[in-house]
């Protein structure tokens, strides 16, 4: 009788102990600041999200992660991989760190989450904003070595946009975070956007040679990142004289815009997203 009640109380403790067995703590700091990610499970199946900021020691902020688009059951972003989840990073160079906290919503082609916490002096604690970066996800780079970080990414509104998603364009896209919100930057450095558009007219002229049946989304992030570069004019002239020698073509029929169709609907498209102004 009392080995039995030993096994039993061995058990009920084991079970009591196994999520904080599982759980999975990573932590970065940056100056005085110390931000701390919990969680527990594996892909597809995470729990217990959880976020702690502290500065010299002292807890500012203990909360559990939630977001937009997953609610409580997102996952940590670098889920199958070494990298940490969390990131302790001064964005715009102010002295005061900010906290980035990479998510992921799961699903197919979706959707990678950035959310960045910011010190609120007159609370004495951290506010959160978050920004979806769909399925390309981003890079955190100081493009320009200034101090000034940038996430580098492409635009997801192009993504099943004119094709399936195999064969969307994604042109390029930079943002910002400074006073608590996300700017696009990207029109700021051409140079980069001209090295993106080459590679896609690079795989447009490809298929155009192959008489391949499926170059409408690489020759729309094309035209996007032409239409940045100021070049609305000439990219249209292109796009016009593609239509007309039969380039401008999709495997899915009548169901999206082929040949000049296409083209008044991309038009119409990249002035929808901002693009050429």
């Amino acid at each position: 009788m009392r080995r039995l009640l030993i096994t039993v109380l061995v058990l009920a403790a084991s079970a009591v102990l196994a999520p904080a067995a599982l759980a999975t703590t990573q932590t970065a700091t940056g100056g005085a600041v110390t931000a701390t990610f919990t969680f527990t499970g594996h892909f597809p199946s995470f729990s217990g999200l959880n976020l702690t900021i502290a500065q010299s020691g002292t807890v500012l902020y203990d909360q559990p992660v939630s977001a937009k688009e997953c609610g409580t059951i997102c996952g940590p972003g670098a889920f199958g991989t070494r990298a940490s989840s969390v990131h302790v990073i001064d964005l715009d160079h102010t002295g005061q760190p900010n906290v980035v906290l990479d998510l992921y919503t799961g699903g197919a082609h979706c959707c990678s989450i950035e959310q960045v916490f910011t010190f609120d002096p007159s609370t004495n604690t951290y506010v959160k904003a978050e920004h979806d970066f769909g399925d390309p996800g981003e890079r955190i780079q100081d493009l320009k070595h200034d101090g000034h970080f940038e996430f580098v990414t492409a635009d997801d509104a192009f993504a099943y946009a004119f094709t399936d998603f195999a064969a969307s364009g994604l042109p390029l896209q930079i943002l910002t975070f400074s006073d608590g919100r996300f700017t696009d930057v990207t029109d700021s450095y051409p140079s980069l956007i001209r090295k993106d558009a080459a590679l896609w007219l690079k795989a447009f002229t490809h298929m155009a040679r192959q008489h391949y049946p499926d170059s409408v989304g690489v020759i729309a992030a094309w035209a996007a990142d032409e239409y940045r570069l100021g070049k609305s004019a000439a990219a249209n002239r292109y796009l016009h004289q593609q239509a007309r020698a039969g380039h401008l073509n999709s495997p899915l029929g009548r169901s999206v815009a082929q040949g000049q169709k296409f083209v008044a609907a991309l038009l119409k498209f990249l002035r929808r997203h901002g693009y050429g102004h």
